[in-house]
């Protein structure tokens, strides 16, 4: 059987990430090509070493990106000639980020969504740039979240120090929106923009907030990152041509 993604070229932004660590080497095993970018190349390389990428295969290239710097981005798409695909799997946010409601100011809100959701929009119109110039299939996945299609369940952030950000909210939610956008304004099936959506994925939470969240879903509770996977190796392969402008939840029932 053929793997996945043979003979693609694929970019993923914020490999140096939670999910963008376990991406590369999943992708790798599908017979890709990665171009792993990220604004700090050698933690990136670090965390990947540390989960045992082989950073010195052929098959897998590092490069320097800033995805809330429009110069960053366009060199990084000038860079190459071919492209099957990328995924942006960034979290840029500022120091203030993660308070509750009423502490968040406009000016830290507006930051924040210029940081997250203003690289986003950016990326995005970068990889749209690409393919018409570039003529050639390409499919992008963006990353949103279940709280990008259901509202918060606040009660599960009770005994906890932690909420659910309202800047978060509302970016994933445009992420989705602005995919269906940008595919509708190309109008093109060769070129192709989905949506992830995880619930929540385990990252050494309190166990106050683990136990709640576990009532909420069908038994699983908080995923692993390693869940995610597979449902963006699947928008990336041939495996989903026609399959675009879509929004994958990911959550064992979470947002049912």
């Amino acid at each position: 059987m053929n793997q996945l993604l043979e003979n693609k070229t694929i970019l993923i932004a914020g490999a140096g990430g939670l999910l963008g660590t376990r991406l590369v080497p999943a992708a790798l095993a599908q017979g890709a090509t990665i171009i792993a970018a990220d604004i700090n190349l050698e933690a990136m390389k670090e965390r990947l070493e540390s989960l045992g990428v082989d950073t010195n295969s052929k098959n897998l290239h590092f490069v320097s990106l800033d995805i809330t710097n429009e110069q960053s981005v366009k060199a990084l798409f000038e860079k190459y000639d071919a492209l099957d695909g990328a995924v942006n799997s960034t979290y840029p946010r500022n120091q203030t980020y993660g308070k509750h409601f009423f502490d968040v100011g406009l000016d830290s809100f507006n930051e924040n969504l210029s940081l997250h959701l203003g690289s986003a929009f950016l990326f995005t119109q970068q990889s749209a740039a690409f393919f018409k110039q570039k003529q050639l299939p390409f499919s992008l996945v963006n990353i949103s979240s279940i709280y990008g299609v259901v509202a918060p369940k606040f009660e599960i952030y009770d005994n906890t120090p932690m909420t659910m950000p309202v800047e978060y909210a509302a970016i994933k939610s445009a992420i989705q929106h602005l995919n269906k956008y940008t595919v509708a304004y190309v109008n093109d099936s060769r070129f192709r923009i989905n949506c992830v959506s995880p619930g929540g994925i385990f990252d050494h939470q309190p166990d106050a907030f683990l136990a709640a969240y576990k009532d909420k879903t069908h038994g699983a509770g908080m995923l692993d990152v390693e869940e995610v996977v597979g449902s963006v190796l699947f928008l990336l392969s041939e495996q989903s041509r026609y399959v675009t402008g879509q929004n994958i939840i990911v959550d064992d029932g979470f947002s049912l």
